[in-house]
C-alpha cells in the first residue's frame, strides 16, 4: 500500500478484520460496502477513517426520494428564470446555475477525501445501478455545459447499508465487502471505555451482563445496539446508580429498550 493504513483512533475502536478491509478497499481503489446492525458504528467508519488518514469527510445522506444524479449535480433552472426575469447580469452563462453534489463535490476536490454514502438501501432499487459509471470511471457528463467531471483524486468511497433491499449483483462485485459482527464482550469493553475510561469496573460489568441478556431473549424485537449501551452507561453514571443496583430494577430501562413488548419481555425475564 502507497500510503498510510488504517486504524483505529481514539474514538473509533475497530476489529482487526473491519481494518484489513478498509485498507485493502483502499488499495485496490474500490468501494466498500459496510453492513450490520443498527448502532454498530458503519457510520462513524468514515469519521474514523478520515480521521486516522488525514483527510476530509464528505457526507451523502441517502433518502427514500433520493436519485443517483443527486449526488453529480443539480441545474437550478428557476433560480436561472428568475434572474432572466429581473435582469441579472451572466444569465446567459448556464455555469454559474450548476450546483455539485457530494460526488462531484469529491471528484473536483484537489485533495483525496472520503466519501461516505450513507444507507444506500433506503433509495430505490435502481439507484445503485445508475451509480456504477461514476463509480468505475471516477467521472461523469454535465450536459447543460458539457463538460466532464473527471475526479482529480479518487476518493476514497464508503457505502453503508442497513439491509432493508439487496442490492444489485452488478453493483456489488464492484465493492469490498464487510459486515460488522456486533461486538464480544472484550471489543465491547474496550469500545465503552474508548468514550468512558473512567467507568467504575463492576457497574461495567453488570451493565453489559444485563445488555447482553437482553440482546440473547429470543422474543426481543429490537436488540439494544452497541451506542444503546454506551448511552446507557453514560446515564448510569450520571444518576450516580450503584452497581449492585442494576440488576434488581435495571434504572433507565428506555434507553435500551425501546418497544413495549421488549420493555415487558425484559421486565418478566430478566429483573431479579
Amino acid at each position: 500500500m502507497n500510503q498510510a493504513a488504517f486504524g483505529s483512533t481514539k474514538e473509533y475502536v475497530a476489529s482487526k478484520q473491519l481494518l484489513a478491509s478498509v485498507n485493502v478497499a483502499v488499495a485496490l481503489e474500490k468501494p466498500l460496502l459496510i453492513k450490520g446492525e443498527p448502532g454498530t458504528g458503519k457510520t462513524m467508519l468514515a469519521q474514523a477513517v478520515a480521521n486516522s488518514l488525514g483527510k476530509k469527510l464528505l457526507i451523502w445522506n441517502i433518502k427514500s426520494t433520493t436519485k443517483a444524479q443527486d449526488g453529480l449535480y443539480m441545474y437550478d433552472t428557476i433560480k436561472r428564470l428568475y434572474d432572466g426575469q429581473f435582469g441579472e447580469e451572466g444569465v446567459e452563462d448556464i455555469s454559474r446555475y450548476i450546483k455539485l453534489g457530494k460526488l462531484g463535490e469529491a471528484f473536483e476536490s484537489p485533495e483525496q477525501v472520503v466519501l461516505l454514502i450513507d444507507e444506500i438501501d433506503k433509495a430505490d432499487l435502481e439507484f445503485p445501478n445508475d451509480l456504477l459509471w461514476e463509480l468505475d470511471q471516477m467521472e461523469f457528463y454535465i450536459h447543460e455545459t458539457k463538460r466532464t467531471v473527471k475526479a482529480k483524486k479518487r476518493p476514497i468511497v464508503i457505502i453503508t447499508s442497513n439491509a432493508e433491499k439487496e442490492l444489485p449483483d452488478a453493483f456489488l462485485r464492484r465493492c469490498i465487502f464487510h459486515y460488522i459482527d456486533f461486538p464480544d464482550r472484550d471489543l465491547m469493553e474496550e469500545i465503552v471505555r474508548v468514550h468512558y475510561p473512567d467507568v467504575e469496573a463492576n457497574l461495567l460489568k453488570e451493565a453489559m451482563d444485563i445488555f447482553y441478556e437482553i440482546r440473547s431473549l429470543r422474543d426481543i424485537r429490537k436488540k439494544p445496539s452497541t451506542s444503546e449501551l454506551i448511552d446507557w452507561v453514560n446515564a448510569l453514571q450520571i444518576g450516580g446508580i450503584p452497581a449492585e443496583q442494576i440488576k434488581k430494577a435495571i434504572p433507565f430501562i428506555g434507553v435500551i429498550v425501546k418497544k413495549d413488548e421488549d420493555l415487558e419481555t425484559v421486565r418478566n425475564k430478566v429483573v431479579y
